[in-house]
């Protein structure tokens, strides 16, 4: 196919596909004048192809691709407490990009955020499509989390979690609560919600004047934090794993590669860690 034929596609799509940020976030940039297509400010709207130069902030954009000439690629990320989940931090404080591996031709998109006092599973991709999806409201993936408390939590307390709180920005509550067992002041329970906005599993707890000492997400919709990644390591998720959250995201599955001979035993990555946490 002749360059001038190649099917033309939406920029923040492609950029999307390509790792360098959610559509939302490339649209802003857009929107801001911070891409140039061929050198001229680009628009919402605008479709490019493969010959096209492109270019963030000044910086051409290279080894660009077609989502579906890229190899996708997921990690599972055991984030610990004091990381903040950001690329750059102005008063130098670690963030979890800091500990991933590194991406030629792309970068990690997070798939959600945790704030610095929380821990537990993140996960991260190449691939912006998949993330943004993940990532919408629409999709409504379940996210569990481990919560500890302090002193005795009531049952009218439990119901008002489940039937509704309102909060600034909107009604919030709990899709299932469940005790998770704790000794003297300190006790634990497992929350679950569909949806990530800022802080929202914290602030549910202190709008009924609960408050929490510990916060740890355990699962994010079919993945659950794997027992075996100590905090502040990583491992590429397995086949499986990604079909799941392909099928989360309403995407289609990944071509199953084809395997020579008897079928081995699959075994996981070894975690990679992270020096920080050494």
């Amino acid at each position: 196919m002749k360059p001038s034929e190649e099917p033309a596609e939406r920029l923040q799509k492609v950029l999307a596909a390509a790792g360098l940020g959610s559509r939302r976030e490339i649209e802003a940039w857009i929107s801001e004048g911070r891409i140039t297509i061929n050198g001229r400010p680009a628009k919402l709207g605008d479709r490019i192809r493969g010959v096209d130069r492109i270019s963030v902030d000044g910086k051409p954009v290279k080894a660009l691709e077609r989502a579906s000439e890229t190899r996708r690629r997921v990690i599972l990320y055991h984030k610990p407490e004091g990381e903040l989940t950001t690329r750059k931090d102005p008063e130098g404080r670690p963030t979890v990009f800091e500990a991933l591996p590194r991406l030629r031709g792309s970068r990690w998109v997070s798939v959600g955020r945790l704030d610095t006092n929380t821990s537990g599973l993140l996960i991260f991709t190449n691939d912006g499509a998949l993330a943004n999806k993940l990532m919408h409201p629409s999709s409504e993936i379940e996210r569990e989390y481990a919560v500890r408390v302090l002193g005795k939590v009531t049952d009218e307390q439990l119901a008002l979690l489940k039937r509704g709180v309102k909060l600034e920005d909107g009604m919030a509550a709990f899709d299932d609560i469940q005790e998770a067992g704790g000794e003297g002041a300190n006790h634990w329970y497992h929350v679950i919600l569909r949806e990530g906005r800022n802080r929202e599993v914290r602030r549910l707890w202190e709008a009924v004047g609960v408050t929490v000492s510990r916060l740890i997400r355990v699962r994010f919709g079919a993945l659950s934090l794997p027992r075996d990644l100590p905090r502040g390591t990583w491992r590429d998720a397995t086949e499986e794993e990604v079909n799941g959250l392909l099928v989360a995201a309403r995407m289609p599955l990944a071509a199953a590669k084809p395997r020579p001979g008897p079928r081995k035993k699959l075994t996981l990555a070894k975690p990679k860690r992270n020096p920080r946490h050494r």
